[in-house]
């Protein structure tokens, strides 16, 4: 099984570098990174190269055009993906060829993030209020198991079967949450609470971001309610 790691950029080499260099410290090597360039003015590029990682090209900005240009253009079997804060374990690319190995039902998997810096009270409420409430709130509202984009992975055959319906020209959407509602109840989606990767808690420092996130999320949602209202999703997955 050949898997393919997606790690899309924009102006973010310091914490790209940081990212190329816990996939080289895997114990499963990945077959093939894939880092799409947004259009960036700093060295991010160049970065990718020399960690020997293949850059692809997508000037049209936007996470959601970034992400699916990755996708199309990743050759493995299986598709993972990471942010370039994005930290994994060393085991992390391991963990995600045994999961699909052993479950040969398997479509898509994903983990939560742990955000690095925080410790104590605001760690807590951070995976409370942050992390949890995403994973319970976002499933429920696409009644199954949701995806987060920064530790995930999929099938390619997945990937080929849904990337027509994922948004590729609107950048205020959610790229994960809106490919998550491109699968429905016959789809064997795992969120495994213990892949977990390190992320940046850099939105708990800019109050805008943050309303942007949540923004986002409410946006990604509602368009997708609009062609798959959630009693109909509900009702599908009620009846398996």
């Amino acid at each position: 099984m050949r898997i393919s790691v997606v790690v899309p950029v924009l102006d973010d080499a310091h914490e790209l570098a940081g990212c190329l260099a816990a996939l080289r410290r895997q114990t499963r090597t990945p077959d093939e990174i894939v880092v799409v360039d947004n259009g960036c003015a700093d060295d991010s590029a160049e970065v990718a190269r020399d960690a020997g990682a293949r850059v692809v090209t997508k000037a049209v900005r936007g996470i959601p055009s970034a992400t699916a240009t990755g996708y199309d253009s990743a050759s493995g079997d299986v598709i993972a993906r990471l942010d370039a804060d994005s930290r994994p374990g060393p085991d992390w690319v391991q963990r995600i060829d045994k999961a699909f190995t052993e479950d040969p039902e398997l479509v898509a998997i994903s983990g939560p993030g742990e955000f690095i810096g925080l410790s104590g009270w605001r760690a807590r409420a951070a995976r409370l209020l942050y992390m949890d409430a995403y994973f319970v709130s976002v499933g429920a509202a696409m009644a199954h198991p949701v995806l987060f984009g920064s530790n995930l992975a999929m099938r390619r055959e997945a990937w080929d079967r849904v990337r027509d319906g994922v948004n590729r020209s609107d950048p205020e959407l959610h790229d994960d949450i809106d490919l998550s509602f491109q699968f429905g109840a016959a789809d064997r989606l795992r969120v495994d609470r213990s892949l977990t990767v390190g992320i940046s808690a850099r939105p708990f420092d800019d109050p805008a971001a943050m309303r942007r996130r949540f923004s986002r999320a409410f946006r990604t949602i509602a368009r997708n309610w609009r062609i798959s209202p959630p009693s109909q999703r509900w009702m599908a997955r009620v009846q398996r």
